[in-house]
């Protein structure tokens, strides 16, 4: 008979600092609660700068880590890292592979980059409390085609890079507004080939109908009125989803992450197409899903019997001090969330502890120098983030009991009638 288990999940961690030093007792709180979970799970939100050095592939954004942060990591309690997201190409393929090996070497649970296409998409999977744990960990951009890993073939070789979940991004117009973008794109084109020249290095996207215009790089099409809208591409869905399905056939604890920068206008907003990706992975096996990319807490649902984490936030965010887009509040507030795992493998609750990054009275300064590190918080900060994740959780129907500084979702019998148990075939 399986012993229970604990997995606890943190906001992404774009660590540049060796925070080991710090003595802090709202620190140490947080960490205390890491250290008692079979899984301690975080997005690595940058590349390493290590043997295989590497070169900016861009300008503004642009971030690395030394190799030293992947041990205050594993200090810290973390045992399981998703490597894909927007900044693992920050140093091209060579940070890819130094990413890579220092992450091996620290027998870290990983997943979401590889040395060409294959590898990029294999899971990770070790075992941690006595049960196998698979880590699959996807990119949706958007981003420049040549950040995602690729295979051989005949005419180019492979390219070392991330693990993409493929999407299509197409911007709605009115009738008129379309018409003025033809027109437009008339007007100014030189040269049949120019539209494949401007887009580079992105995917020139032709237009699927008259409806549809690549203007530059952007495809626009008639709509209604002005409007965003992501498709997932279903073959690369499919794909992800038997890989899901595979695993969880072994009867593992299936883990999947997509991190992604299709954000709302209200960034802690979820996009319709990620809570569709999201029950599309639980139903093909997965036990929890966790997402990252906006820089904030969006909300929490109870699928199936598993947690779905829409968005975590920040755990660790050393940004620049000029970066001042990052000074709204909600950016250096976030939760570990605890989910816990009875022995036969239901999911039996989740605790939730909100914490502030560097500022105990609630992160409304506007520099980033002195926020290193994630704080336990209290009082009345403590409980505006939890009333407000549980206020955007109740519109997915999951209902937060929130007390002083701390909250948990309790998973009542009825939810939990028929869920089998780990080491199930699905």
């Amino acid at each position: 008979m399986m012993s229970s288990f604990r997995v606890a999940l943190t906001g992404q961690s774009l660590i540049k600092k060796d925070v080991r030093h710090i003595r802090q007792e709202q620190f140490w709180e947080v960490l205390d609660l890491l250290k008692q979970a079979d899984v301690v799970f975080t997005n690595f939100e940058s590349t390493i700068l290590g043997q295989y050095g590497g070169w900016p592939t861009k300008g503004r954004y642009f971030d690395y880590s030394r190799p030293e942060v992947l041990d205050t990591l594993q200090s810290m309690g973390f045992n399981t890292l998703a490597l894909a997201n927007n900044h693992a190409f920050d140093l091209g393929p060579a940070g890819i592979l130094s990413t890579l090996s220092e992450v091996w070497s620290r027998g870290f649970l990983h997943a979401g980059i590889g040395t060409d296409e294959t590898d990029a998409t294999k899971p990770g999977r070790r075992q941690f409390g006595g049960r196998n744990v698979t880590l699959f960990a996807m990119d949706a951009g958007p981003g420049p085609a040549n950040m995602y890993a690729e295979n051989r073939t005949a005419s180019r070789p492979s390219r070392p890079g991330v693990n993409r979940l493929k999407t299509l991004r197409t911007v709605g117009v009115p009738v008129e507004t379309f018409r003025s973008l033809g027109m437009l794109s008339e007007d100014l084109r030189t040269s049949p080939i120019e539209l494949v020249n401007y887009v580079q290095p992105d995917d020139p996207v032709p237009a699927r109908d008259e409806s549809e215009l690549n203007f530059y790089g952007t495809l626009f099409r008639q709509a209604a009125d002005f409007g965003r809208f992501v498709e997932v591409d279903r073959d690369n869905l499919d794909q992800h989803l038997s890989a899901m399905r595979r695993a969880a056939g072994r009867g593992d604890f299936v883990i999947a992450y997509l991190h992604h920068h299709h954000w709302e206008a209200g960034w802690q907003d979820v996009p319709a197409w990620v809570q569709d990706f999201a029950r599309s992975c639980i139903d093909a096996g997965a036990d929890l899903f966790v997402s990252h990319g906006a820089p904030v807490l969006q909300a929490l649902e109870i699928y199936n019997s598993c947690p779905i984490f829409y968005g975590l936030g920040n755990f660790l965010f050393h940004v620049p001090p000029e970066e001042t887009e990052w000074s709204a509040p909600e950016v250096w507030q976030s939760i570990v969330a605890t989910c816990r795992y009875a022995a036969d493998g239901a999911l039996d609750g989740i605790d939730l502890l909100p914490i502030v990054l560097g500022d105990c009275d609630g992160a409304t300064e506007t520099g980033t120098s002195n926020r290193l590190v994630p704080l336990a918080a209290t009082g009345s900060v403590a409980a505006a983030i939890l009333e407000g994740f549980a206020a955007r959780s109740r519109r997915f129907g999951t209902e937060i009991a929130v007390s002083a500084a701390s909250a948990c979702v309790s998973i009542d019998p009825p939810l939990r009638a028929g869920k089998e148990p780990i080491g199930r075939t699905r």
